[in-house]
């Protein structure tokens, strides 16, 4: 686990991800030479900005793994706004850096009981530059069966991206940016892969929360639908493959929620997606928790399914 804690490590909030995208680079070229095939890597910040793309063989299937995290901007008179959906409670410690140095403060929480509106805050020594992003410290622990960290969502979807790399022979990993906040770079990724190398099938490789039908320790979860709706024939095929493979998995229905294929959904291309990642607690808090049998089956089927898409 120590790659994924140097990963939660990072600090990556939509909108600055490059000192992320700097490391899994660096992870690469140092590691991609002993890979079973040794990808292309394509990073040019005039066409994927702080995106990355790692082509192996012959492309049939496309990965898609977000670098970034919530968090929280600096305002006005020590006012915070959020980034993304953070869980944000009274305490919280948060860290940065400005132009006078780094930073480790106190997240505090207003609340309007009246208008039903919180206002996030922050206590620190001095004012803090306006602009500055805030994310949670990582305070990362584990256990023999559970790993607990801030922004396990979507650092163990870029850990087991990674993870699958090294046996990987056919695909596309895409790693993007600002899912958390909005999206947008999805977009020129899916048209560039599927212009340039055909593909038009893709994983969402995320991750999902515990809820009263996806439990901890269960399995992986195939996602059948969230906000959106992927196409059955699709899933369907997903289903089989992991069956056949033996890997434990669950299936999820929910109303709410999404992830990049929003933009493969509603793109002019005739992209299929489907979600498969392993369910989390405490979702967009410092606590999020993962069980390690379902870290494990993630990385198999996503190894099994690449072999067989």
């Amino acid at each position: 686990m120590q790659l994924l804690q140097t990963l939660c490590e990072i600090p990556a909030p939509s909108g600055d991800e490059a000192g992320l995208t700097r490391f899994v680079l660096d992870y690469v070229r140092r590691h991609a030479p002993g890979w079973a095939h040794p990808p292309q890597v394509l990073h040019d910040e005039a066409r994927f900005q702080d995106c990355l793309l790692l082509v192996f063989g012959q492309p049939r299937t496309a990965v898609f793994a977000h670098l970034d995290s919530i968090g929280f901007t600096v305002r006005y008179g020590r006012e915070l706004v959020p980034i993304g959906g953070p869980e944000g409670r009274a305490g919280d410690r948060l860290v940065g850096r400005d132009a006078q140095g780094e930073i480790s403060c106190t997240l505090t929480v207003e609340t309007d009981a009246a208008e039903e509106t919180e206002r996030l805050g922050y206590e620190f020594s001095r004012d803090i530059a306006r602009g500055t992003s805030l994310t949670y410290a990582c305070d990362f622990r584990e256990t023999d069966t559970t790993v607990q960290s801030c922004y396990l969502d979507n650092r163990l979807g870029v850990w087991a991206a990674l993870r699958l790399a090294e046996t990987l022979e056919h695909g596309i990993i895409a790693f993007s940016c600002g899912e958390e906040h909005g999206g947008g770079s999805v977009s020129y990724l899916a048209r560039y892969i599927y212009d340039t190398y055909g593909v038009r099938q893709a994983l969402i490789c995320d991750i999902t929360w515990v809820t009263a039908g996806v439990q901890p320790g269960a399995g992986c979860v195939i996602s059948l639908r969230d906000s959106l709706i992927p196409r059955r024939a699709y899933v369907e095929r997903i289903r089989r493959i992991a069956e056949a493979s033996g890997v434990p998995y669950q299936l999820e229905v929910e109303e709410t929620g999404g992830s990049d294929a929003k933009e493969l959904h509603r793109s002019d291309m005739p992209w299929d997606w489907c979600f498969v990642g392993a369910p989390e607690d405490h979702v967009h808090t410092p606590d999020e928790i993962v069980d390690k049998r379902d870290i494990d089956s993630m990385l198999r089927l996503y190894q099994a399914l690449l072999r067989a898409l």
